[in-house]
């Protein structure tokens, strides 16, 4: 069975919404692009390596409209590496509407996200969620991702679509590979879906020695 992969872009106060541009998601958003002057070698190289090994992509609507719209002009340009991946692999949209399929390998989900997805993890091997904040929650809420790569930038906006907008369930969740910093500040954290659901704990219980002065 495949792996489903998150890769999200936040700021510190978990504001996910139009990292690449200002015009990736306009509408009554004031910082479309914020990403982009905290962009530096350490994350690039991050990202390029979290791409090892994709084999599909998994997308909405409105992320796989801007990518079908990019990512075709761009072999043989300064991104050719990652251009060549994705448009040569499949791409899956989840998406209520029609989307304009034409990019090449492109298919649109069912109405049943949970059974798509388990049939998307028996195809493929490393499964890719980029951008896609609806999708992205949807996917959280439900437990249906086994892999989460966040990379948190040292900025905070107070407004815009955040991580957790779409509510949250109680999950664990252990942490892959110890976090990294990049020369700007964005930090980057590997985890991984647990078992169970968080505990809890009484910091006044003599183990953990609250309260005591040595």
């Amino acid at each position: 069975m495949g792996l489903i992969h998150i890769e999200l872009f936040t700021t510190l106060d978990l504001v996910g919404q139009a990292p690449g541009g200002p015009d990736e998601d306009p509408v009554g958003f004031p910082f479309g692009g914020w990403q982009a002057p905290l962009l530096d070698e350490v994350a690039g190289a991050q990202v390029g390596a979290a791409y090892e090994g994709t084999d599909a992509l998994l997308l909405g609507r409105r992320t796989y409209d801007i990518f079908a719209a990019y990512w075709p002009r761009q072999e043989g340009g300064p991104d050719n590496e990652i251009a060549t991946l994705f448009n040569s692999i499949p791409k899956y949209v989840a998406s209520r509407g029609k989307p304009d399929l034409s990019w090449a390998g492109s298919t649109q989900l069912g109405p049943d996200l949970g059974g798509a997805v388990h049939e998307i993890r028996d195809r493929h091997e490393n499964v890719k969620v980029v951008g896609s904040l609806n999708l992205v929650q949807t996917l959280l809420r439900e437990k249906l991702f086994d892999r989460l790569d966040l990379w948190v930038h040292p900025i905070v906006l107070g407004v815009g679509k955040k991580m957790f907008d779409g509510g949250a369930v109680p999950t664990n969740l252990t942490l892959l590979e110890p976090p990294a910093a990049s020369t700007k500040g964005t930090v980057y954290l590997r985890y991984g879906l647990a078992d169970g659901t968080p505990e809890t704990g009484d910091m006044s219980a003599p183990d953990h020695g609250a309260g005591r002065v040595d």
